[in-house]
């Protein structure tokens, strides 16, 4: 089991400056290593208090050479928004300076606020989104960009730096809705889980994917990672009333983001899945979204953090697990103490669980 820190720059409500923010979680990311951390990943995120890191290859770039041999990871890189050849020599850069350590997450995105501020049309998403992937996919494999579309046409050309090795095995697409899903078989990339619904619904999902994938790539799919929110204390009521203010605090700031009170997904191509989350998210009321959101996180003790996390990844058949442990104005001291007892008491059970395919035998 590969066990890695989620580094999101969140700062609800402007309680702190941004740079207090990057001050401390990037302080929290340069501990990933020295912890134990099999790698530390950050997402993409524009314009809101949400998540203030607008370009990951870039904070990767920085956590490269603050390591040696940690990999770092994008969940994600959001596609539609970047010119994809741009984007393809980023990952091709950074791979290059990393000796190789760059985990490739991409994603077509789902923030309204990000399109506009973009002057794009979110209805064109997931169009933009395959046509991006298959092009940046392609020439991270040959060196070459080519593209002939309906939203990109690009000339054939170089991409320098050379890609030195392959990304195939090494690439994941996040998906939330069914749809996605069976794209990312088509592209032959894994699957980063970033918890919204039932575990029982994701691991349906992933066995149609995985089915689509063995069709289509004649090989089996890479195993999945699983992300989560943590927040371990080793007293379990006070777990309860923390995770309550801050994974309750960190979906607050979902909602926000996304416009979840709003009705523009509503008929919004391509987001049909959002419009029916949306739909359940007011039919349970503010309080008991914000407690189904809480049930899929991993939270308690540390032992029960770990239950949580192995009833995960045995449900959908993972082999890694992203944790995110500074979010919703937690002070850098508790981000440090919540990082800590998780690698010092979660961490090492988790490395000694073998492969996901080799768990599922076992279980057999």
């Amino acid at each position: 089991m590969q066990v890695g820190m989620g580094v999101i720059f969140q700062n609800p409500g402007k309680e702190r400056t941004d740079r207090e923010v990057y001050e401390a979680d990037m302080a929290l990311a340069k501990m990933a290593e020295p912890m134990g951390f099999d790698s530390v990943w950050s997402v993409e995120h524009h314009f809101t208090d949400y998540t203030m890191c607008p370009d990951p290859t870039m904070f990767l770039s920085y956590m490269a050479g603050h390591s040696k041999t940690i990999q770092i990871g994008s969940m994600v890189v959001v596609l539609p928004w970047h010119d994809p050849v741009r984007a393809a020599e980023q990952i091709s850069m950074l791979d290059n300076m990393s000796d190789g350590r760059f985990i490739l997450g991409i994603g077509r995105g789902a923030g309204k606020v990000e399109f506009d501020g973009f002057r794009l049309d979110m209805g064109e998403s997931r169009e933009r989104f395959v046509e991006a992937a298959e092009m940046v996919l392609e020439g991270l494999e040959s060196g070459q960009l080519e593209y002939d579309g309906k939203h990109y046409k690009q000339p054939k050309v170089e991409l320098r730096p050379n890609p030195f090795k392959s990304f195939k095995g090494r690439t994941y697409a996040a998906a939330v809705s069914p749809e996605s899903a069976r794209i990312m078989a088509r592209l032959g990339v894994g699957i980063l889980i970033i918890p919204q619904k039932p575990w029982a619904h994701v691991k349906q999902e992933l066995d149609e994917y995985r089915t689509i994938y063995r069709e289509v790539n004649n090989a089996e799919a890479p195993a999945p990672i699983a992300g989560g929110w943590v927040f371990c204390d080793e007293n379990p009521d006070r777990a309860y009333e923390m995770a309550l203010q801050y994974i309750g605090g960190y979906w607050k700031t979902v909602m926000d983001h996304y416009q979840f009170d709003g009705d523009h997904m509503q008929n919004m191509k391509g987001y049909e899945y959002y419009a029916k989350f949306r739909e359940n998210l007011l039919k349970a009321g503010p309080d008991g979204a914000t407690e189904f959101f809480m049930n899929l996180q991993v939270w308690g003790t540390p032992d029960m953090c770990l239950e949580k996390i192995q009833k995960i990844v045995d449900t959908i058949g993972a082999d890694g697990f992203n944790g995110v442990f500074s979010y919703a104005g937690m002070s850098h001291e508790e981000s440090v103490r919540n990082a800590t007892l998780f690698a010092n008491k979660v961490m090492p059970e988790l490395k000694k669980m073998g492969p996901a395919a080799e768990r599922l035998r076992n279980a057999a």
